[in-house]
């Protein structure tokens, strides 16, 4: 039987966002108009430390950005994701490869068998969710 992928409750999501210090946004867009630039926006008024992971752009939001997860100076505490379900799979190598311990996937990205993958490895994994929403939710 095949083992369908189920979020970590609410209880674990909120122990997830209060121990995360830095977060890794894949896919973070300079332009202000789309998700991602307004979500990291937000993750930095909540206090995050946010780290662009685009090879496109030199600088998001005052915070370098780097062209891949494996290019980063310094270990992350969550890797949150806009792209693209079909990128899901290398990017679940590099965080296993990495060891990195937190990965979520925002609204729309679904990759079951690459976030079942993840948390074989150990990751706390959180699919079709956007954080943001969780945030407010969970602290209001």
């Amino acid at each position: 039987m095949k083992t369908r992928f189920i979020n970590p409750s609410m209880n674990e999501i909120r122990a997830l966002l209060g121990r995360v210090k830095t977060i890794a946004v894949v896919g973070l867009s300079a332009s202000s108009a789309r998700p991602s630039h307004g979500v990291a926006r937000a993750l930095q008024g909540f206090g995050y430390r946010i780290v662009p992971i685009n090879p496109a752009v030199t600088e998001v939001l005052g915070e370098r950005a780097y062209s891949s997860l494996r290019d980063l100076p310094e270990p992350v505490d969550l890797v949150d994701v806009f792209r693209d379900p079909r990128h899901i799979a290398a990017i679940v190598d590099d965080c296993i490869d990495l060891k990195l311990p937190a990965l979520w996937l925002q609204d729309g990205v679904i990759d079951a068998a690459a976030a079942l993958r993840a948390r074989a490895a150990g990751l706390t994994v959180v699919m079709d969710r956007c954080i943001y929403r969780d945030y407010i939710r969970l602290t209001a």
